[in-house]
């Protein structure tokens, strides 16, 4: 496994917020073991930027069961003629389970990139949103931010695995980045579907590397 380039890697942390902790509203399997080997990655300053995507959703969106009649989290529906998994209410705009977690060393983080922002829209990638009620799936800003910044090479960890790391990641890899998950520094809401992920992920073109090879 090659080294990030040092003038031209970002370090993408998706979605490590409280509310995906144990004892959030939307869990992941052991979420905060990422953040002591997260923060030390951090903390070694191999990448040229280090940004951090935030989910950071308005009362009553439309990925929360609660919207939904007769939904329960866990539930998929038909919106805008895509599959739209729904869920516990979390990640509400200035709450606590919103916040990016104390752990991760806040001067290491250059930048926050904030996601599912619209009622009406989810947004499971960092780079672009779902598809809207136009068809479309708009960009979130990051692809910008980090072509701005001389951005060739995007290593993404986070929450969750199977979820908004996937699709951060197929993103990334689609809109030109060289892109790598950093596998240990990721978890999953379902570990059954890590073979799954990791197929859609390297057929893509995406690497799959461990920490340890990054420090």
């Amino acid at each position: 496994m090659s080294q990030p380039d040092p003038h031209a890697a970002a370090l993408v942390l998706v979605d490590v917020q409280r509310d995906f902790m144990p004892g959030g509203a939307l869990a992941d399997t052991d979420g905060d073991a990422i953040l002591t080997p997260l923060a030390k990655l951090l903390a070694a300053r191999r990448f040229s930027l280090a940004v951090a995507t935030q989910d950071w959703h308005p009362v009553g969106h439309i990925s929360f069961a609660s919207r939904h009649t007769g939904r329960k989290p866990f539930d998929h529906i038909s919106l805008y003629g895509h599959d739209q998994g729904l869920c516990h209410d979390h990640c509400i705009m200035g709450t606590p389970g919103a916040a990016i977690h104390p752990q991760l060393p806040e001067p290491f983080i250059d930048a926050i990139v904030r996601k599912g922002i619209h009622r009406e829209v989810d947004s499971y990638s960092g780079f672009r949103n779902n598809w809207d009620a136009t068809g479309r799936r708009a960009p979130t800003g990051l692809a910008g931010l980090l072509r701005e910044r001389g951005i060739t090479e995007v290593y993404v960890s986070g929450l969750a695995r199977d979820v908004c790391v996937k699709w951060t990641a197929l993103d990334a890899a689609d809109l030109g980045f060289s892109t790598t998950v950093v596998w240990d520094l990721t978890r999953a809401v379902n570990p059954a579907n890590d073979e799954h992920v990791r197929g859609a992920l390297t057929n893509a073109g995406i690497k799959i590397a461990q920490s340890r090879d990054l420090i």
